[in-house]
């Protein structure tokens, strides 16, 4: 369903609930107050039909059926575009999924356009419909509601990366193999996140300014500045996320160093060993091949005391080369 939920409010009430965009326009010019319109991924034809309507600039328009923007604020003429990212942290794969939310404020409307579950936009409406003093602010409260609820979205997905981020530590040290993996990919998500969050200090700044030629509604401007101050706090702990996963990442690859160096370490022992052993063996072998050959012309060959002498040269050159070794600490 492409229209989620309509409504037309006249003092913070609801007036009236068309079942489609042109009863909306016709409802609005009866009615007077403001247009609430929530747009869930609309064609172009659909989007260009309420384009028409509130006369919206054909680059925003293009945003907000292409999607894959950056978090944003820019006016055109007495109508604000703001591009925010929602967030949700999925349990199940232990990664975070983001969305698009594009919304057009005028001065009697605003159209919400989203590209994904999250934002839940009808708590937002219910409880604005809850407050009729508030949400008889205008489009300018309806806009704050929306952005206070992305936001507050935000929290479940810090808490679920801090958790991930406790998890590396474990692995780091618990000799994982796959660790330097998974801090590079949770790396990749905090990143992306931080880049969510970062652009909604100056946009909220832009929204408290309030629109031009009039001026912004007190509660309003208390809970975007509470909403502000919630931002710079997620922003310091995301950043916090960062420095600590960069960090793991460096000692990850310090650890790996250091294991491959130890391994090559031994290595070079085991050959050492090997080696020193194969001397040892082979100088009596030598000795034993050299005698053995039976050549009528060799030394001592007749001697009687030429076997024995064979033998005791045999022990003493092994024994001089595990002497020679054992100093050296290769055995």
């Amino acid at each position: 369903m492409v229209l989620v939920d309509n409504g037309i409010y006249v003092d913070g009430v609801r007036a009236a609930t068309p079942e489609s965009l042109e009863q909306t326009f016709s409802e609005l010019r009866r009615h007077g107050g403001m247009a609430w319109i929530g747009l869930y991924r609309p064609s172009e034809p659909e989007l260009a039909t309420v384009a028409a309507e509130f006369d919206l600039h054909y680059l925003a328009v293009e945003d907000a059926l292409r999607g894959h923007q950056r978090a944003k604020l820019e006016r055109y003429g007495s109508t604000l575009f703001t591009v925010l990212r929602p967030a949700r942290y999925v349990d199940e794969t232990e990664k975070v999924e983001f969305g698009e939310l594009h919304t057009f404020m005028g001065q009697n409307f605003l159209i919400t356009v989203r590209h994904a579950e999250s934002p839940d936009l009808s708590r937002v409406r219910h409880r604005m419909e809850a407050a009729p003093d508030l949400l008889a602010a205008g489009p300018q409260a309806a806009l704050y509601a929306v952005v206070d609820q992305v936001v507050d979205e935000y929290e479940p997905v810090v808490l679920g990366l801090e958790n991930d981020v406790d998890e590396i530590e474990d692995q780091l040290f618990g000799g994982d193999p796959n660790v330097s993996r998974r801090i590079y990919e949770l790396l990749r998500e905090v990143i992306e996140f931080q880049r969510a969050i970062q652009p909604l200090e100056d946009i909220i700044s832009i929204l408290h300014r309030g629109p031009e030629g009039h001026k912004l509604d007190l509660e309003v401007a208390r809970g975007l500045r509470d909403v502000q101050d919630h931002v710079i706090r997620l922003n310091e702990r995301v950043n916090a996320f960062r420095a600590v996963l960069q960090n793991a990442l460096s000692l990850s690859s310090t650890l790996q160093a250091q294991k491959l160096t130890e391994t090559s370490v031994a290595q070079n022992e085991q050959v050492k060993r090997i080696s020193s052993w194969a001397a040892i063996l082979f100088a009596p072998t030598l000795v034993a091949a050299i005698y053995g050959m039976n050549f009528t012309a060799m030394p001592e060959l007749h001697w009687p005391l030429g076997y024995p002498f064979a033998l005791f040269l045999m022990v003493l050159t092994a024994f001089g080369l595990y002497w020679f070794f054992r100093h050296n600490k290769w055995l």
